[in-house]
């Protein structure tokens, strides 16, 4: 598997014309996107691309219906008011305006975590068993979905990201709070055999699998914290050699084109101490670019700086 990077496929600013930068808007994630299109802002204006800021779905509703920008970058997280399930997409499309990032269904398949698993299932490719709860499961049902799994297992909403709502449960007593905590976002829930190992992940950029990286957060688990707070979360890059860095690659792109997404990503994954085994955990389609965020490091292992990185995204957009 290359990973070889073509030439960029210019070099002159003005050929991207004025450019949105999307971000923050009214998901759960708005904080990580609004630090995201700073990032992204920055970088584009030091290369002299005329961009300008967009909050939310409903400024960039109007932006587009006054034919105010050429294409937009979409780092709007999440859904729900987020960028990630496909509504901001069909809107983009709608009005014929080049956008960063996935499609529509790309977009959509990926921001729901069960459906993801049923397309991946279907293909073959290895994911960690499940069971779908919804907002009307009762206690038995709930016990009798962990019981089928066998603990431990990790409930959580279907259509989050962040690691929000998410819970690992070891024991009966703790599946109540794991429900209660899950359900205060919309939509399906998901419960999943917890695979313990080591956490990665794998940015894509266009046809590219970057070097994965291994998580190794200072406590128990990849939390929220460990991802946008804390400073003492280790990012070890390669997370992986030889043979098995070769293959978390194929499996990322695999399970990213199965989706139906394009152009840039990252898909976290989990390897299973006992076994060595991959499960595919989630894909991303607008993935963080925050100081903590993962694509970028994954970028700058392969000599890609962050200036770089968001050019390469934008010209998706040509």
């Amino acid at each position: 598997m290359s990973r070889v990077l073509p030439p960029l496929r210019c070099t002159d600013p003005a050929v991207f014309g004025r450019v949105a930068v999307l971000l923050g808007g009214t998901s759960s994630e708005r904080e990580v996107s609004l630090d995201s299109g700073r990032n992204v802002l920055q970088a584009l204006r030091a290369r002299g691309v005329d961009a300008q800021p967009v909050d939310g779905i409903p400024a960039l509703a109007q932006a587009l219906a006054e034919n105010k920008f050429e294409r937009v970058f979409n780092v709007l997280h999440g859904h729900d008011g987020g960028g990630e399930d496909g509504i901001v997409q069909g809107l983009m499309q709608a009005h014929g305006v080049p956008y960063t990032g996935s499609g529509v269904l790309g977009s959509a398949l990926s921001m729901d975590k069960v459906r993801s698993k049923q397309v991946w299932l279907s293909l073959g490719l290895p994911t960690p068993d499940y069971q779908r709860l919804f907002a009307g499961s009762d206690a038995q049902d709930v016990r009798r979905a962990a019981d089928s799994l066998a603990m431990p297992v990790i409930v959580k909403p279907a259509n989050e990201g962040s690691s929000v709502g998410i819970s690992r449960v070891f024991e009966h007593a703790q599946l109540d709070d794991a429900l209660a905590l899950a359900l205060r976002y919309d939509g399906e829930l998901l419960m999943e055999r917890l695979v313990v190992g080591d956490e990665l992940t794998v940015g894509i950029l266009g046809d590219v699998a970057l070097p994965s990286i291994r998580i190794v957060p200072k406590g128990q688990w990849y939390d929220y914290d460990a991802k946008y707070v804390a400073e003492d979360t280790q990012y070890l890059c390669p997370g992986l050699e030889g043979a098995d860095e070769a293959e978390i690659g194929r499996l990322a792109l695999a399970a990213f084109a199965a989706l139906g997404c394009s152009g840039w990503g990252r898909v976290d994954v989990m390897r299973e101490r006992d076994s060595g085994d991959f499960f595919l955990l989630e894909a991303n389609t607008a993935p963080g670019m925050t100081s903590h965020s993962l694509v970028p490091k994954a970028a700058a292992q392969a000599g890609i700086g962050f200036e770089e990185l968001v050019w390469r995204v934008l010209e998706q957009a040509l």
